[in-house]
This record gives structure tokens, sequence and C-alpha cells, in this order.
């Protein structure tokens, strides 16, 4: 097991940045997933970890050793390629010996480190057999399977899920994380798919354009995220931004917008804009006539299965909510929605960054007080 430090990483290609001067550290033992949409350079970032690209700038540590200019072989981590790079004519006894092979391990060695992986992956009836004769799902496990036997201090994932079926993605997500358990051995591992984050992770690295927007436990990312990047990326719908104006009115801070009015708390700031945003899960009908509300008329009505996702008109933006189906609401209805003070996300239009009032529980963060008359 070890550490991994990634230090000032930057890498170019021609005038385009891929990566703009990334510090991320990986704790020993964690799973630490890089999450973001495709182009944003977490594949880049990945393969720069296994030797595979050279940086233009920075460094990587792995463990007490800078590595930045050793070849993959010597880094002593192992990567899973997202195509599984399984060799076709070999068996899969012969597939997951390989690299024991390459490096002249002894016979007794190998045949003793195959058939442990081989069991603790279930590979142990499919040993014979090639590549073509498996499935999506037992084909990944080979690839997996190939990289554990050399027992690296590291194990580095691109997007190894994304040829697989919805359900076998599902079953094999929950096959990853009781590995990692078990093995309690460093693991990054890439993908786009937020789902594969949240229930993965132990932290989770969101980047945008070749850049950190935030870095938290899946809990702290999607309840607080820093960003409206990540706000909008990171749910299913995203987060609901409005533009709006924050002000004070007869000594109370509100938060102002076409069909949208919330009190935030005791004091006096000059009007200043912020992006306000909620969860869709968050809202819920205003049957009390009281908290933060937003006014606005249904234009559609999503089933989704145990739940509805309701597309609300809210002056001139639209806002999702989500809730146990039935919602009760029909496209042309009128409905008046609230939420809870402390689920309003503030945000600066200008920077995109987390703005924090007095109630909120990232007081450590730039706030709204900055701005305070």
């Amino acid at each position: 097991m070890a550490r991994i430090a990634v230090e000032g990483v930057t890498k170019r290609y021609g005038q385009t940045v891929a990566l703009d001067a990334v510090d991320l550290s990986v704790d020993d033992g964690e799973f630490l997933v890089l999450l973001g949409p495709s182009g944003c350079g977490k594949t880049t970032l990945l393969r720069i970890v296994a030797g595979l690209v050279e940086p233009t700038a920075g460094r990587v540590v792995v463990g007490d050793r800078d590595v930045t200019a050793l070849p993959p072989r010597a880094r002593d981590v192992a990567m899973v390629f997202q195509s599984y790079a399984l060799y076709p004519h070999l068996s899969v006894e012969r597939n997951l010996a390989f690299g024991l092979r390459v490096w002249r391990r002894p016979k007794q060695e190998i045949a003793h480190r195959v058939g442990e992986v081989a069991g603790q992956l279930a590979l142990d009836a499919l040993l014979s057999r090639r590549p073509k004769q498996l499935s999506g799902g037992q084909r990944q496990r080979v690839a997996l399977g190939r990289a554990m036997v050399r027992d690296p201090l590291a194990f580095l994932m691109d997007e190894p899920l994304s040829n697989l079926d919805a359900q076998l993605r599902t079953a094999t997500r929950l096959e990853l994380a009781a590995l990692h358990r078990r093995l309690g051995t460093t693991f990054v591992h890439v993908t786009h798919d937020q789902i594969e984050a949240m229930t993965m992770a132990t932290r989770i690295a969101v980047l945008n354009g070749g850049r950190l927007e935030q870095v938290g436990t899946p809990a702290d990312v999607y309840d607080w995220p820093a960003t409206t990047f990540v706000a909008r990326f990171v749910g299913a719908p995203g987060m609901n931004l409005l533009e709006a104006t924050a002000l004070s009115r007869d000594g109370v801070v509100r938060v102002v917008a076409d069909g949208f009015d919330a009190a935030l708390e005791r004091g006096h700031l000059a009007a200043r804009p912020v992006l306000v945003g909620v969860r869709p899960e968050r809202l819920r009908l205003d049957t009390a006539m009281s908290g933060p509300r937003c006014t606005g008329r249904v234009v559609a009505v999503e089933n989704v299965g145990s739940e509805e996702v309701a597309l609300v008109r809210c002056g001139p933006a639209n806002l999702s909510w989500r809730g146990p189906r039935p919602l009760g609401v029909r496209p042309g209805d009128d409905v008046r929605l609230t939420t809870d003070r402390a689920h309003l996300h503030l945000f600066d239009p200008a920077s995109t960054r987390r703005l924090v009032w007095v109630d909120d529980p990232l007081a450590a963060r730039p706030n709204l007080a900055g701005a305070r008359a």
C-alpha cells in the first residue's frame, strides 16, 4: 500500500492545457474516484501517475519515492484499462500470470499467486478459457486479477465498468468496493458516472477543464458543492440554480428573484447578485405558507419508477422537483414550493464559488458577510 501525491502537475498539448497545476493527495488505502465529464483531464492525470504520459510540469510521488522520471514498470502500480487489454490468444490462467512471467518469478510463486487471485475473484472455473469465451464482467475480473497478482502498491483503474450493461455494472461496483475493503490497497478510479463515484469512493476529486473543482467525501461533494459546476454535475437532476439578489429588508437579509423569496438571517447587506441553489429532492409543496417559497407552473412530469420529477417554471428559470410517486401534480398546475432554509446554497456568479452565510455549517469558507454594508 502507498500514499500517492500529485504536486503541481500540468500537462500541455501545444496550446491546449489538459491539466493545470493539479495538486492532489491520495491517502494510503484510500479509494479515490476522479470524477468529471469527458475531456476534463481525469484519464490524463491517471496516466501520468501510471507513467504512461509525461507531465509538462510538476511531480508524482508514490510512497516515499519521486517516480516522475521512472518508467511504468518501476513505479509498482497496476493499471486496469477500459478495454481490459487482455491477450486474446492466451487462457485466463496465462493472462493472469503474464506479468509475473515477464518479471521471471519462480513457477511455484506464479502458480500460488494465480490460484490465490483466481479464488478471490471467482475465476477458478474459467482458468482454461480464452477472453472471447468470457462475458464482459468476467473479462473485467480477469483484467483486475492480472493487476492483483503483482501485489502492487496501488491500483489505477480507467473507467473499467463502462463496457458493462447496467445490471452487471451494479454488481461489479459492489464487487470492487468489497475487494477494496478486503485488500486495503490504494485505489484510484476514473469515471464520468456519478453513481459509481458516490457508491464506491471514500473521497471524490471532481475535475473540470483540467482543474480540480472540489475534493471531499461523497456526502460533502453532494451536500456542500464548492462550485456551481459541482452543484450541477453531481446529482440527477443536478442542483437547481436561480439568478437572484441578496439584500436587506427591515433588518433581514433576503434572497429574492422572480417567483422566489427567502429570508436568511438578521443583518444588513448591500444588494449584490447571487446564485441560489437547492437540490430537487429538497423541494416540497408549501402547505404551511412559511419559509423560502417559489411559485411557478408545472411544465412536465416524468415517471422515474418509485419517484417523479416535475419541471416547474419559476420566473425565467425551470426548476426540477423530485419526490416519491405520485407528486400529485400535472402539467399546467400552479404550485407553491418551499424547502428548509438549511437546504439553500449560495454561490458567487462571478467566481462560481460557494458563499457562506451565518447559519451555514461551512462558515469558515468565503462568505456572504464579506459583502456587508
